[in-house]
């Protein structure tokens, strides 16, 4: 299949990366890689559909990514992977000798692991620039659930209108189930068997980079879990932290023990970030140089530096994300040419946070049990799509109130000449609400 075909196929598709970010992944099709990531790591503790899913279709997956390797003229695939997923891992060695082009990198056992720019230093010891894309250093990568949906866009013209999520924590029964977008968690909860405490929050992700939520919030391309846990927990009560109390809690307490640099998972590779700096200056009001504010543009927010690394309960990542965010609206763009690149720290072996240590330190352990995939997708009676679900620009509403559609019908069209992806119906029905932001259909 030639580049054109392909890139056309994944945008008309609606094809985005399904771990997260939601970026289109017609835009990371590019010649200039000669290496294509997998990336298996799910690093964040409790998520489970990547491997789940990876070991149920790893043929169909693997001849995927062989096609995209083909199409860019890339020479080498890598599986990354954690040797604890070994189900996966026996899934795809069971198929490697039908793609000469794939490997399986191991990863190792610790947080983030699943950071791509980590993923590819694990793989390859390619360091990606401060600021910098993947490409500079001639790697792409796509995680799990993005390359079988590039195979349902290939092989049967299906477009994203399912999500594979994650139901974990204070519930009955946790489970990975097939939603249609515009499910809400509380109806996924149900299906998990209820939950087990009264009183209880929803984080809709990871535990580490998700978000507290409502049970009205409702899946899109980007869902990955959701966690329900007691509404005491330390890590809800973290979430909810207001950020003008987490600025003078940091005035009164941060004894600049460097421990949040230390353990930072990018500052470890030679970039430039180091929390303890940033909170230094942040908290003492002096501006004078102007470095540890612009080094925000450089932090991933993985959150170990306050949720694993600070012993006086800080928040340098919530404060971090804070000043990178005004640092972007006020248009301040860095060029990574410019950057101060180290090398990879000598001690990083030694710093690295094992996972198991991880998820006790978040109180999780107790709820780190399977959760069974369940492969046939759920029926749902009403679905609320959003018309922005990547990052680019939003899709724009091409039916109106009343109309009947049915699944995998354009809904949201794509804006044209922008980076933007259409927006499909993911149940047959009628539409009964129509806005700039959202569309209701029911069955």
């Amino acid at each position: 299949m030639v580049l054109t075909e392909l890139v056309e196929i994944m945008k008309k598709n609606g094809v985005a990366g399904a771990g997260g970010a939601g970026f289109p992944s017609y835009a990371k099709l590019d010649k200039r890689a000669d290496t294509i990531i997998l990336n298996c790591a799910e690093c964040e503790p409790l998520l489970k559909l990547h491997r789940q899913v990876l070991e149920k279709y790893a043929f169909e997956i693997l001849s995927t990514l062989n096609e995209i390797a083909e199409a860019v003229e890339a020479e080498h695939i890598i599986i990354a992977i954690k040797a604890a997923y070994k189900g996966a891992v026996d899934a795809v060695k069971a198929n490697l000798d039908r793609f000469p082009k794939a490997s399986i990198g191991i990863l190792p056992e610790v947080y983030p692991a699943g950071d791509e720019v980590i993923t590819i230093y694990e793989t390859t010891k390619r360091v990606v620039a401060p600021g910098a894309l993947p490409i500079t250093v001639g790697v792409t990568v796509f995680n799990v659930e993005t390359i079988l949906n590039v195979y349902k866009a290939i092989h049967n013209a299906e477009p994203v209108i399912t999500k594979y999520i994650t139901i974990a924590g204070e519930v009955k029964n946790p489970i990975t189930l097939k939603a249609p977008l515009g499910m809400t968690y509380a109806e996924l909860i149900e299906l998990a068997g209820g939950t087990t405490v009264s009183d209880y929050a929803l984080i809709g992700g990871g535990p580490m980079t998700g978000k507290v939520v409502s049970p009205t919030d409702v899946v899109t391309k980007t869902s990955n879990a959701v966690l329900v846990l007691p509404e005491n927990h330390p890590l809800i009560s973290k979430k909810l932290a207001k950020i003008q109390i987490d600025m003078k809690r940091a005035m009164a307490a941060c004894c600049q023990c460097r421990m949040c640099t230390d353990l930072c998972s990018r500052h470890l590779l030679g970039h430039p970030i180091q929390p303890h700096a940033f909170m230094r200056s942040a908290t003492s009001g002096v501006t004078k140089d102007v470095g540890p504010f612009i080094n925000t543009m450089f932090c991933s927010q993985c959150g170990i530096c306050e949720l694993y690394a600070c012993g006086q309960n800080l928040s340098p990542r919530t404060l971090i994300g804070e000043y990178k965010a005004g640092l972007r609206k006020a248009g301040v763009k860095i060029d990574p040419a410019d950057i101060k690149f180290e090398q990879v720290n000598p001690q990083r072996e030694q710093r690295l946070v094992p996972m198991h240590r991880l998820t006790a330190r978040l109180g999780l352990t107790r709820y780190d049990v399977p959760a069974p995939l369940q492969d046939e997708t759920i029926k749902a009676s009403k679905v609320k799509i959003m018309l922005s679900q990547s990052i680019g620009v939003p899709a724009s509403a091409a039916v109106k109130k009343g109309d009947k559609v049915s699944a995998g019908q354009i809904i949201g069209e794509a804006a044209e000449g922008k980076l933007s992806m259409p927006i499909h119906a993911s149940i047959s029905g009628k539409v009964a609400e129509v806005n700039d932001k959202f569309i209701i259909i029911e069955a």
